[in-house]
Order: structure tokens, then sequence, then C-alpha cells
């Protein structure tokens, strides 16, 4: 049989670590799982506000904690307020890596976040949406190995008109 010239996608929102995490099914291996020589701690989660008005960091501090040097990716998700739009339970938003870390050796990772990174398509308006309420930030090692959770308030929503039509597809592609 020949090579297709399409291909659509059914899944939605729930691809991958979206769907393992949003309907709680344990996968082999995580996304984002690394192996590792050594071992990391996570300090505590710093936001730079309670409230996002324009950008919102975050900062964590990274410690090997092993006994060999080595590095670690933290990655950050987001947890958003249930709206009106379905959601997968978390997104991921951001990542970092460390330097190489000698034992006992810390690094702090800062991340940041804006209205769009709250945002959500809606497909029968057309545009992206960020839903008003509080919205939990997770960083950790993958997607299930979380090592640190902190709350923030996005005040009002926000909408993004940003794109025409694309989907569904409206006829056979042209090569």
């Amino acid at each position: 049989m020949g090579k297709p010239s399409e291909n659509t996608y059914a899944e939605g929102i729930y691809v991958g670590y979206r769907y393992y995490s949003t309907f709680k099914v344990k996968p082999a291996y995580e996304f984002g799982y690394e192996l590792s020589y050594t071992t990391f701690a996570y300090g505590k989660l710093h936001l730079s506000a309670p409230t996002l008005a324009g950008k919102i960091t975050a900062s964590i501090q990274v410690t090997n904690s092993g006994e060999v040097a080595g590095e670690e990716v933290a990655q950050l998700y987001v947890h958003a307020p249930t709206g009106a739009l379905a959601k997968p339970e978390i997104k991921l938003k951001a990542f970092a890596k460390t330097g190489l870390l000698a034992p006992g050796q810390s690094q702090t990772l800062t991340f940041a976040l804006t209205a769009a990174d709250l945002a959500s398509y809606n497909t029968a308006t057309e545009s992206w949406v960020a839903d008003a309420g509080t919205y939990t930030v997770r960083v950790g090692a993958s997607s299930l190995a979380i090592k640190q959770a902190a709350t923030f308030r996005y005040p009002r929503p926000r909408r993004w008109r940003r794109a025409a039509s694309c989907w569904p597809p409206r006829g056979p592609s042209r090569k």
C-alpha cells in the first residue's frame, strides 16, 4: 500500500503524559524520566508574586545530594482551574537544566510564566483562553516525580484571537 498523504490525529488534548496524568494511568516510564548516577534534592519553590499580573517567575534550588557529579533537568508543569474547556491534569510549560553539579553543590533555576502560558485553545471561538482562578505550579524531575508545588491566582479571564479556522481539515490536502 502507498504512503498516506494525511494523518488525522483524533486524541485531542490527551496525548502522552497528559493522558496518563489526567486519567491516573501509571506508564512504564513517565514523561521526562531519566537515569542518573546521582540523586538531587529540590528546595522550596518560590513564586515572585501571589497573583499573575504580566509575568510571574518561579525559582527553585536544586542540590546534588548524591556522591558523584551530575546534571538535572527540572520540569515545570501547570495545573489549571476548572473552566468551560476540558483541560489535562498538567501541562509542561518550561524546563531548565543545571550545570554539572559536584556532590553537595546547588544551583537555582528560574522559570517565567505569562498569561499566554496559561491559555487553552477554544475551537468554538477560534481563540486562546486563559481562565481566571487558582493555578498550581509543579516542579520535578518528571511528570510523576513532582518535588515541589505552589499556587498563584490569575485574576481575570483573557481571550486572544490568533488563528483562522484550520480544523477540521476542509477537503484533501494538496501536494
